[in-house]
């Protein structure tokens, strides 16, 4: 007999919060490694590919991710073993994504242009799906770890928290460390063998934040839900997927991820390029842009929770998204007008890291948000399709931004392509011409897509009325299955009270 998995059981404990978030610090390496950002250069500037190969490449990477992880997602719903539906995936995915992520950075210099392209995109699906085995599961753990409506904003706040963190130290160890420019170095951000270094110490990095976080959340494997295990035919599985995937407010969702996924990864190819070429820095510089710029994610993680329960998340989420284009725009909209200070000023610096930080912080709140309203979906769909599927409902909202992601980093290249921005190009040897035209490209295709997305998200419409509605409806429909028929849990089932 399976007990309801939200009733009698203990309070969750800052202890289990940290370690429940401390595993996204594996995910932030890695979104950070295969980011245009350090990816387009790496190709493009370190190996020699062409622009429009790596923006096919990771396109082509990104698009596999996308169709396997929905089948991650349905798989984790599915299973049931003795450590539960997301434990199992969480242990296995440790050793693959931390040897895959290794050899992605340790290409043998002796390959052919052709076997290179092969051997970089087999080695980007790969560690791509071996870390969603991890970020899937581990992300359906919000919406079962507890049922209240604030506290999962909070558990989303400790993911972005360190999974920023991680991200963020690992590329100012990459840019300050291993590519800082020396007389022993003066290649800078085109040594390979500093990539070589530092992907090996990312690989670490990873593999100790999975093992630490899964271990950190096993004692709660008890209180879980246990959906009873279901032989369904494929039509009823189909039928399911169907209903769930459907739901109004995840499309909502998914359809801002569209969108908002196009300009991100146009933003990510072509950062690096903006930060050497437009505002002429050194990695030195930029380097301390980005983590500085992080430190917004240590505030987000205080301010989103109280932010949410005073305006509701779908306020705040969208305030703080049309807050975060305004000041992802405003530097480069303010130097092509002639109103920023010229390249070499000491006030460039300072301003770069303020707008930066400022802008992190209110688009990470936005994340937080985002995240927390797709745990609400878990008992909206429940209450239609009579099936928990968080994994499902993780992967899916996930599944689009990757795929357009992919699409962004494309159109990157082909926005390199199209003005000529020359291969192993030096700082202060491209021409300013090359890179204003690169900007007034770019500032149009990425705020149009940001404030589209925006605006798609207003049609989500879970609240916290609705959200307690769903919690009791699924409670009562537990009930009416125990009078029933004698057992004690059911599908879908999910109570709408108990510990937070």
């Amino acid at each position: 007999m399976t007990i309801d998995p939200f009733l009698n059981r203990p309070k969750l404990g800052t202890g289990t919060k940290v370690a429940y978030g401390f595993g996204s610090v594996a995910y932030g390496v890695a979104f950070a490694g295969l980011s245009g950002a350090v990816l387009q250069i790496y190709l493009n500037q370190v190996l020699g590919l062409a622009p429009l190969v790596v923006g096919t490449a990771i396109m082509v990477s990104l698009m596999a991710d996308a169709v396997i992880d929905p089948l991650i997602g349905q798989w984790s719903d599915r299973v049931r073993t003795r450590w539960g539906r997301r434990h199992p995936f969480m242990y296995a995915s440790a050793i693959p994504s931390a040897v895959l992520f290794f050899l992605l950075w340790h290409a043998p210099a002796s390959l052919s242009a052709g076997a290179l392209v092969a051997f970089t995109v087999t080695l980007m699906i790969a560690v791509r799906v071996s870390v969603s085995c991890y970020e899937i599961p581990s992300n359906a753990l919000t919406p079962e770890l507890t049922p209240n409506y604030d506290v999962r904003t909070t558990l989303q706040s400790y993911r972005w928290f360190f999974g920023i963190i991680g991200g963020t130290a690992i590329i100012l160890v990459l840019n300050l460390v291993f590519l800082r420019t020396s007389a022993a170095n003066p290649l800078g951000v085109l040594n390979r063998a500093g990539y070589a270094h530092w992907g090996t110490l990312a690989a670490g990095l990873m593999f100790a934040s999975v093992i630490i976080s899964t271990l950190g959340t096993h004692d709660q494997i008890r209180w879980l839900p246990k959906p009873a295990p279901k032989a369904a035919s494929l039509a009823v599985t189909l039928r399911e997927m169907w209903v769930t995937l459907t739901n109004p407010s995840l499309i909502a969702l998914m359809a801002a991820g569209v969108l908002g996924g196009v300009g991100g990864g146009v933003r990510e190819g072509l950062s690096v390029y903006l930060y050497t070429h437009f505002w002429a820095l050194d990695p030195s510089q930029y380097g301390l842009i980005v983590p500085l710029s992080a430190l917004g994610a240590i505030a987000a993680v205080f301010i989103a929770p109280p932010l949410a329960r005073r305006f509701g998340k779908k306020s705040a989420m969208i305030a703080t998204f049309l807050a975060s284009v305004v000041l992802g725009a405003g530097p480069l909209f303010l130097r092509l007008i002639g109103v920023m200070p010229a390249n070499g000023s000491p006030w460039i610096m300072p301003i770069l890291i303020i707008d930066g930080a400022v802008g992190v912080t209110v688009a990470i709140i936005g994340f937080i948000l985002v995240g927390s309203m797709v745990a609400d979906v878990v008992e909206d769909a429940a209450v239609k399709s009579g099936v928990r599927s968080e994994g499902l409902l993780y992967a899916a909202n996930g599944l689009l931004p990757k795929f357009t992601g992919g699409i962004g980093a494309f159109f990157a290249g082909v926005m390199l392509t199209v003005v000529h921005f020359p291969a192993h190009a030096l700082k202060g040897t491209v021409d300013p011409q090359v890179m204003r035209q690169l900007v007034i490209i770019y500032l149009p295709v990425t705020v149009t897509m940001s404030l589209t997305s925006i605006a798609v998200l207003g049609f989500y419409r879970i609240d916290r009325r609705t959200h307690e509605s769903n919690l009791a409806s699924l409670k009562d429909a537990a009930a009416a299955a125990i009078a029933s028929h004698g057992v004690e849990a059911v599908e879908g089932g999910a109570p709408g009270v108990g510990p937070v």
